[in-house]
């Protein structure tokens, strides 16, 4: 078996038992229900054994299924310590830092500080490993990454630590086809509607187990709506494209760049006491930083602090 496989196995087995469920496990993960049962059927007809319990709620690892998975995570953590003997040989005489990140978030990101890094700290090369938070976030705790820049921090597990921008808002895109849109109008004051109110429009979002979309379907359980979803993706620049060709509503980050358009569709900020994100930078609780980290960290912190509300 590939590295690759079993880490995505594990990952597939952590979400099972998390969900309870193949649908939001898969959605979690960002791959097609069908696809992940019939990866989860190879694997117990290879191994002549079922692997989880299924009858009953919540899920359970069989006593089969718990030798399976202390094996995959022994294969996770001797290819960790792999990685780091061939870095360790490998980068002698350089210094590298891997650092995880959402690609739509790095794009907003990382040109803000790590130009900054560098220049305090030239002979640095950066390796970015651009993926969904899950796999990024399971990366740091088998010591694959140094850091991990995402999102939401309050969600990330507890062996790790993070330091925060503070809050940021999000803000509504309203195009022609929503009852909500004024014409000529660019952007609406922040005030003018209720977060319900955007909420009961069309709408088009992204996938559920993105940080958006968790506190959007929060929101909608806090309000009992039951959403009119036109369209889901798990591209946040997708959903906005859809959005400005009038499609329905649509729920970005401040990250994502958007365009005044007046005369196609308005631009709403959302109360941040009602909807708000944090970007974060986290290392295994384990690492002793040294004073390059700390630089890293504060380069990182500085800006944050200039964007923060």
């Amino acid at each position: 078996m590939s590295k690759l496989e079993s880490q995505d196995i594990l990952c597939y087995i952590d979400s099972l038992l998390k969900y309870s469920n193949y649908s939001k496990a898969a959605q979690s993960l960002y791959i097609s229900q069908p696809y992940l049962t019939k990866v989860i059927k190879k694997v117990e007809s290879q191994l002549n054994c079922e692997l989880i319990t299924r009858s009953r709620l919540p899920y359970r690892l069989t006593e089969q299924g718990k030798i399976y998975y202390q094996y995959l995570t022994s294969l996770e953590h001797s290819y960790a310590k792999l990685v780091r003997e061939i870095s360790y040989v490998s980068d002698i005489g350089s210094r590298i830092l891997r650092i995880g990140i959402l690609p739509s978030l790095g794009s907003y990101l990382t040109p803000l500080f790590l130009p900054d890094f560098l220049k305090l700290h030239p002979a640095y090369k950066i390796n970015l490993v651009e993926d969904i938070p899950e796999k990024n976030e399971k990366r740091l705790q088998n010591h694959e990454l140094d850091f991990w820049i995402g999102q939401n921090s309050s969600s990330i597990s507890p062996n790790l630590n993070s330091v925060s921008w503070g809050r940021h808002r999000y803000r509504a895109v309203i195009p022609r086809c929503s009852e909500l849109y004024r014409n000529n109008a660019a952007v609406i004051p922040e005030g003018t509607f209720d977060i319900s109110t955007i909420l009961r429009q069309k709408l088009i979002l992204t996938s559920k187990g993105s940080a958006i979309r968790k506190q959007i379907d929060q929101l909608l359980s806090v309000y009992k709506i039951q959403p009119s979803i036109v369209m889901e993706s798990n591209e946040i620049r997708t959903v906005l494209k859809l959005a400005k060709h009038n499609m329905g509503v649509t729920i970005v980050p401040e990250s994502v760049h958007i365009d005044e358009c007046a005369s196609e569709y308005n631009i709403y900020p959302i109360p941040i006491d009602k909807m708000s994100l944090d970007y974060f930078i986290a290392h295994h609780g384990e690492r002793k930083l040294s004073g390059d980290d700390h630089d890293l960290i504060h380069t990182f912190l500085n800006h944050g602090q200039q964007c923060a509300v």
